[in-house]
């Protein structure tokens, strides 16, 4: 297929092209700068997107990160920067229809705190701010939806790999043997290695039949104080200095208390019903994998 890749430079992004392109997909990105290859085509998200019929598939990964305090600007930008050019693409490729389909970035954010729940796509939304830019960020693929695009929404839990995201973060504290359990530790955590995401994300622009919100997270969900004794051991640290939640709340205010204390236990349960294999089930085995 031709396919067309929004946030392409990211850390999913750069690991997905190559892995299209095994495929056989011919992959083109989308870029802000001014275009430097063939490949790339130029767009500005908070404007109308150019022909887009040259193209199977549209994958867009792209967004503010929500680490940072949460100001109300920082709110803003984390809202506009997923819904403002996912509308964009959405309305380019509503006059193509049928034929055509939009994989879009999403989060499990979107079902907000659940305590000890099992959460599978069909679980409404919650009522935090996560829940909402889940809520719009998803309502934004509709002109493409409504036009016979098929959507898939991406609702990806936490993304494993030492090259970034919250592993990364967490090495250094770790191998210094400080590192430790957040909170109580008795909330779930929703994981998924970065090679079985990127397996999945080319799985579904594969498999047509499958539409809609898909949960993209490892079978095993586990808890904090179980993710936190795994990573010590892959690590051979200690795993002795837990955070208090009440300096999580200090530190991070409500990022930390909905990223670090908010409590998500998601099954995958779309892609283990169309067949997906988890290269990674275990997250003891994943880490081992990533950091032995």
């Amino acid at each position: 297929m031709k396919v067309l890749v929004g946030g392409a430079s990211g850390l999913i992004g750069s690991h997905l092209v190559p892995a299209l392109e095994s495929k056989g997909h011919q992959v083109s990105r989308l870029v802000r700068r001014p275009t430097a290859a063939p490949d790339e085509i130029v767009w500005n998200p908070n404007g109308p997107v150019g022909d887009l019929s040259g193209f199977d598939a549209v994958i867009h990964l792209g967004g503010e990160t929500i680490m940072g305090r949460w100001t109300a600007a920082k709110k803003r930008r984390i809202l506009e920067s997923r819904t403002v050019g996912t509308r964009n693409l959405a309305e380019a490729l509503a006059p193509l229809g049928a034929g055509r389909s939009f994989l879009v970035a999403s989060a499990i954010g979107y079902y907000g705190p659940h305590g000890d729940d099992f959460l599978t796509e069909d679980s409404p939304s919650g009522h935090d701010f996560l829940s909402l830019v889940g809520r719009e960020w998803e309502h934004a693929t509709e002109p493409a939806r409504q036009a016979g695009v098929r959507v898939v929404n991406l609702r990806s839990g936490v993304v494993l790999t030492p090259a970034g995201g919250a592993l990364k973060q967490m090495l250094t504290p770790f191998r210094l043997g400080v590192g430790g359990r957040v909170g109580s530790g008795r909330q779930w955590m929703s994981w998924i290695a970065l090679d079985d995401l990127v397996a999945a994300i080319v799985f579904l622009l594969e498999n047509p039949a499958i539409s809609g919100a898909v949960n993209l997270v490892a079978p095993k969900p586990v808890t904090n104080a179980d993710f936190t004794a795994a990573l010590a051991v892959a690590l051979h640290r200690p795993a002795l200095l837990p955070v208090p939640a009440t300096a999580v709340r200090l530190i991070f205010g409500e990022m930390g208390e909905a990223t670090l204390l908010g409590s998500q236990r998601v099954a995958p349960k779309k892609l283990e019903a169309a067949g997906f294999k988890f290269r990674y089930s275990d997250v003891r085995e994943a880490l081992k994998a990533m950091l032995g």
